[in-house]
């Protein structure tokens, strides 16, 4: 509990010494052209954290399905006869999951502004 308490505390520092460490002053803010080298940099850096986001949100599905399949095979095992809800009930479940990835991959799509289109 007390690593928790100081990974948080650590977490939570870091984010308030970010803002001032990376703020950009109010002269280059201004020298910058909205199309130029500036908009291809953000580029970039939305492309890397749409990599990140994806990654953590598959881990964090595959990780919830695990246990979910796991819990199911074992419910099936101590109770063969409700095998059928059980069944049920997990698929309902692994949609869900994967739902919320699914979620993850379209604001990442508006993020970098390339929906694709339907038909």
């Amino acid at each position: 509990m007390k690593k928790l308490a100081l990974f948080c505390l650590v977490f939570v520092a870091v984010l308030f010494v970010a803002g001032p460490a990376f703020a950009e002053s109010a002269e280059a803010a201004v020298k910058v052209d909205p199309n130029g080298p500036a908009k291809a940099e953000f580029g970039k850096y939305v492309a890397i954290a749409m990599g990140f986001g994806l990654a953590i949100a598959a881990f964090g599905g595959a990780m919830g399905q695990g246990k979910a399949i796991a819990a199911a095979v074992e419910s099936i095992a101590r109770q063969p006869e409700k095998a059928g809800d059980i069944r049920g009930a997990l698929i309902i479940g692994l949609a869900l999951i994967e739902t919320l990835v699914i979620y993850v991959l379209l604001i990442c799509f508006f993020l970098n502004g390339k929906l694709p289109t339907i038909g």
